[in-house]
């Protein structure tokens, strides 16, 4: 190398050194970025996501508090045979970017999800999954064979993006109710592979307090646990959501605006008791807790949104909006409860601390549909 050569390469790699360090802006000039990050942290995402990019990066970092984002099983709109399979497809809308981003696929082995059979033409066939410890969880499915699609549950962790496989259900299942109170999951009654009484009847519940993070993504601990048995097994008719709610999983056995039976499950106890008659006569369509403090329903056929009182034993009205009628699908936490309404009409959003509540509605990508909806803490992006 000449002389002349080694000068130019050495002023390429000072020029190189001062862009590379130019890159990095400290986030708050004078501060450690750590220090600067617990001042932004007390701002909300939405203005520094608007100011800067080196603001808008550090929101989405997983040392940041992260915010809630809408999580939703989308298929799509159009459906090309009566017998289907689908592969499982979740979405997360940001609500600061506005902006819905897919989440890495599932890890394999895992049976098609059958959406549509010709035995069952006026219906489409659910898929259960839960929201706990700040974790997704599927739980239950129907395959091809009318089979039960999940012999163990699928979780998600937003936060490495990152799925893990749980535990081996002791009896796997379809059309069940699955629930979620604290750090534990919940399922009961469902069919099989073929119906029978015992399963009809039968609880299992999984602590997730075992479960951490680890260098390759979630490492999933514990075994489920059988519990005492239901009553019957009336609940076995549908895909029933347990309600977690102050120490509690509330469930009704049949959806809408039907007479209905409704029991109460306390965790701590272990027992089964009969759903109070205020909160039974007011539970006519989907319903959330929020925190698993406050308990919302939505009135379906009437496109109310009411809070219940569990001192009065009564309903009250938050809002009534059209667009809230044929609600089917239903998610509260962070003050917002969201809701899936038929006919594609998108997801409605509720404000229930704004005075009075604000409504808006957020639009799925085109020709798609939401199914299932929950509300998490939004999912890292390297890519901002």
């Amino acid at each position: 190398m000449t002389a002349a050569a080694g000068k130019s390469a050495t002023k390429r790699r000072k020029l190189s050194d001062q862009s590379d360090s130019s890159d990095h802006q400290p986030l708050l000039p004078g501060l450690p970025d750590h220090i600067a990050q617990l001042c932004l942290s007390r701002v909300h995402p939405s203005t520094l996501f608007s100011v800067s990019r080196s603001w808008r990066r550090v929101i989405y970092t997983p040392s940041f508090p992260p915010f809630f984002s809408l999580y939703a099983l989308l298929l799509p709109t159009q459906i090309t045979s009566d017998h289907q399979t689908h592969p499982i497809e979740y979405f997360s809308f940001d609500p600061i970017s506005s902006r819905w981003d897919q989440l890495p696929p599932p890890p394999m082995p895992l049976r098609p999800i059958l959406r549509r059979h010709p035995s069952f033409l006026s219906r489409n066939l659910p898929i259960q999954s839960v929201t706990v410890s700040g974790n997704l969880v599927l739980l239950a499915a129907t395959a091809d064979n009318l089979l039960p699609a999940l012999p163990r549950p699928l979780v998600f962790d937003p936060i490495s993006q990152n799925w893990g496989f749980g535990p081996s259900l002791r009896t796997p299942r379809r059309w069940c109710t699955a629930g979620a109170s604290g750090d534990t999951v919940f399922v009961a009654s469902g069919i099989g592979s073929h119906y029978t009484t015992d399963a009809a009847r039968s609880v299992e519940r999984w602590d997730l307090r075992n479960n951490r993070r680890g260098k390759n993504g979630l490492e999933l601990g514990g075994n489920w646990e059988k519990l005492g048995a239901m009553r019957d097994g009336k609940f076995s008719r549908d895909a029933i959501d347990g309600v977690g709610w102050r120490g509690k999983l509330c469930m009704v056995n049949v959806k809408g605006d039907s007479a209905k039976e409704g029991v109460i499950y306390d965790v701590d106890n272990d027992h089964w008791a009969e759903m109070p008659e205020g909160m039974l006569a007011g539970w006519r369509g989907p319903a959330a807790a929020m925190d698993e403090g406050t308990l919302f329903a939505v009135d379906e056929a009437k496109g109310v949104l009411r809070r219940y009182d569990g001192a009065s034993d009564r309903w009250e009205e938050v809002v009534a909006e059209v667009r809230l009628r044929g609600a089917e699908r239903m998610a509260a936490a962070g003050g917002r409860v969201c809701v899936v309404c038929g006919g594609g009409g998108g997801i409605v959003v509720v404000d229930v601390v704004a005075s009075p509540p604000r409504l808006w509605v957020v639009d799925t990508p085109a020709d798609f549909e939401a199914v299932n909806i929950h509300i998490l803490p939004r999912m890292s992006r390297p890519d901002m």
